[in-house]
This record gives structure tokens, sequence and C-alpha cells, in this order.
């Protein structure tokens, strides 16, 4: 006789979480080739431009549609716009990154950003950090190194601007953090696009004509408007995708999930730019991608620990 198991509840709401975080794992590495392919034309302050113009672009009808309330109080727009110059300066340093090395190279080291989030959080937080997990976190550090040091020789002191990417995007996950629970997150994108864009364009028009290659701004022609709009296009559906996932399954699920983004990444840029991590890199990409699923793991079960009442004894 066959048992049948019950269904757990709302399983269909977390398949559709982890499709969509699945999903984002896909299509994010789609906005590094957008990039890297401007960048051969285009200056890196041009492109960080279009990813907000177009971003705030798309997200606006969304917003109209869904009828959210996108008045914010004052308060909430200073943490909106130190949100957007986190944003800003982790797009800047990635994308300067993807010019000259191999996205997937630029993502690797982009991954010990969950050991920078854990060590502010204990900072700024006051989160518990065990000892394991500060191993971990130094074993993923060393495990970058393995990634920077062959890159440096290669590409010169570029290649620790992922590193500028990790920190300054630890800094925009903790704002995120900060303001989830007042705000939400399609707002929260659309008023962090509006922003960045109120920043970038401005800044744009102050240094246009002044020589400075990485900010003057030159007119796209044919395709490079099509690589423009690819950079804003993709961050849209890449991160309403992760907004959705977060939606219907819980972060400890999907969290894991994430470093499918290095799949898509040596896949697009081995099949575009013909770029494949050499044997040290594979090797770093290993030890960070170990590291920081055992620190997901820690955190899931001290998360389970602190939830889960004590047996009481009889």
């Amino acid at each position: 006789m066959t048992m049948l198991t019950a269904t757990p509840p709302h399983a269909d709401r977390i398949l559709t979480g982890v499709t969509l975080m699945l999903a984002f794992c896909v299509l994010a590495p789609l906005l590094d080739v957008s990039a890297k392919l401007a960048t051969a034309t285009l200056p890196v302050g041009q492109i960080v431009t279009a990813r907000f113009v177009v971003q705030a672009g798309l997200m606006l009808p969304f917003v109209a549609l869904m009828r959210l309330d996108w008045r914010i109080s004052r308060r909430t727009l200073a943490f909106v716009f130190a949100r957007a110059v986190c944003l800003m300066l982790a797009t800047y340093c990635f994308v300067a990154a993807v010019a000259v090395m191999p996205i997937a190279d630029a993502l690797a080291i982009v991954f010990v950003e969950p050991f920078l989030l854990l060590l502010l959080g204990r900072m700024l937080f006051g989160d518990e950090v065990g000892p394991r997990r500060i191993i971990a976190s130094t074993i993923g550090f060393l495990g970058a190194i393995l990634v920077i040091q062959p890159s440096i020789s290669a590409f010169g002191w570029v290649a620790l601007f992922p590193l500028g990417t990790a920190l300054t995007f630890a800094a925009y996950m903790l704002i995120t953090r900060a303001m989830s629970r007042s705000m939400h997150p399609v707002t929260m994108q659309l008023h962090t696009a509006l922003a960045g864009s109120a920043i970038c364009v401005p800044l744009m028009a102050v240094f246009d004509g002044s020589g400075i290659a990485e900010l003057d701004a030159i007119l796209p022609r044919g395709v490079e408007w099509l690589w423009l709009f690819g950079v804003g296009f993709w961050a849209a559906c890449s991160h309403m995708c992760m907004t959705y996932a977060l939606k219907f399954a819980p972060s400890a699920t999907l969290a894991p999930l994430h470093y499918a983004e290095l799949i898509s990444a040596v896949t697009l840029g081995y099949l575009i730019f013909d770029d494949f991590p050499n044997p040290m890199t594979w090797a770093g990409i290993a030890v960070i991608t170990g590291s920081g699923l055992y620190i997901i793991y820690r955190e899931h079960s001290t998360a389970r620990l602190t939830v889960t009442p004590p047996k009481q004894k009889r």
C-alpha cells in the first residue's frame, strides 16, 4: 500500500519564489553583459546613469498599475538617497571592473559581500556572530585573494574595484534592511532609481566636455543605445524577480540559490566574450561559494534555534 505524504502548506508559493530567484540569477548577468559591451565605446559614468534613468522609467508604470502610495517622509527620503548613492558607487565600481576583466572574475570577488554584511551587521546592529562564521568569512576572503592576485597581474589595480562593489553593496543591503519594514519594495526600487537619476544626470552635465574619460558623456550611436537600455532593463527585470521571490519564499531558502548567478556569468562570459576562468579563479570561486553557503547554513540554524522554544522537561 502506498503512503501519501501531505503537501506542505504554501509549497506552490515556495516553488514560485525559487523559480523567480533562479530567473534573477539568469537575468542579472545580462545587465553585466550589456554594461561590458557598452564600455567598449561609452564612459562608465554614462552607463551608470543609464541604469538609473531607464530603471526609473520602467518602474513608474508598475507603481501606477499597482496603485502604490509612493509618497515618503523627509526622513525616508534621506535613506532613499543614501541607498541610491551606495548602489551608484557599487554599479560604477563593477562596470569599471568588467570593462577590462571577465565578468565571472569580477562577480566572484563581489561575492565576498555576505561576509562584509555579516561583519557590518555585527558592528552596526549588534548581530550575533559566532567564531565559526568569523572563520568562514576569513576563508571566504582568502578565496577572493585567489581570484584577485592573478587578476591584478593581468589587469592592474582595477581588479580591486569589485571589492568596492562588495563594500558599497553591503551598505546598500543594510540600508534596505532598515527601510524594508516601512516601505513597499517596488516603491523602494522606484525611489532609488529616481534618486540615482537625480544625482547622476546633473553630475554628467557638470563633467560634460571636461575631458575626464569616465564622466565625459558621448552621444550614443546605433547599437550603443541598445546596450544602455539593456543595463537599465535587465536591472529592473532582475531586481523585480528578486523582490517577488522574497515575497513567496523565505530568504533562508533563496540565499543559497544566489550562487547560481556565477554559473550564468561564466556561461555568458564564455559565449559572448570568450572568457573562461583559469584554475586559480575556479579555486577561489569554490572557496568563496563554500564559505558563503556555510554562513547561510549557520544563519539559518541560528534563526531556527532562536524561533523554536526549548522543550519543557516532564
